[in-house]
């Protein structure tokens, strides 16, 4: 390996560089849920699923909180964050993007989410065997 990647890939600021990248969309969507927590909560109950204010309010602090937990670091819980992200964006699979219900072309596009949310869930599963090294 090249001295310049080993040395990039080494520093301590590019991996905190990278913790932000990992987990810029759950900043993005957890602030939207905080200003736009009403049209969350109708998003909610178009897929019928129970106490609607519940989740988004579950939602928005599991996004702000997990983010946090995995950029900081903080008392050794950024494995914790990583993994409620993961599950996070796991659950969001079959509660959001049940892409079996649909026909095509919606089936597509939702089974292309889904498989976008695999990818993040191993790249933060990652981040999480990374960070209790």
């Amino acid at each position: 390996m090249p001295s310049l990647i080993h040395d990039l890939l080494a520093s301590p600021s590019f991996e905190i560089f990278a913790r932000v990248l990992l987990t810029s969309f759950f900043w993005v969507a957890g602030i939207f849920g905080l200003f736009k927590f009403d049209m969350m909560v109708n998003v909610i109950k178009r897929q019928s699923l129970p106490a609607p204010r519940l989740i988004v309010a579950a939602m928005v602090i599991t996004e702000l909180v997990g983010s946090t937990l995995l950029i900081t670091n903080v008392h050794g819980m950024a494995w914790l964050g990583a993994g409620a992200l993961g599950v996070f964006t796991l659950l969001s699979i079959p509660l959001g993007h049940p892409f079996w219900r649909y026909t095509p072309p919606k089936k597509m596009e939702e089974f292309q989410i889904a498989l976008e949310h695999l990818a993040v869930t191993g790249g933060l599963i990652c981040a999480a065997i990374l960070t209790v090294r």
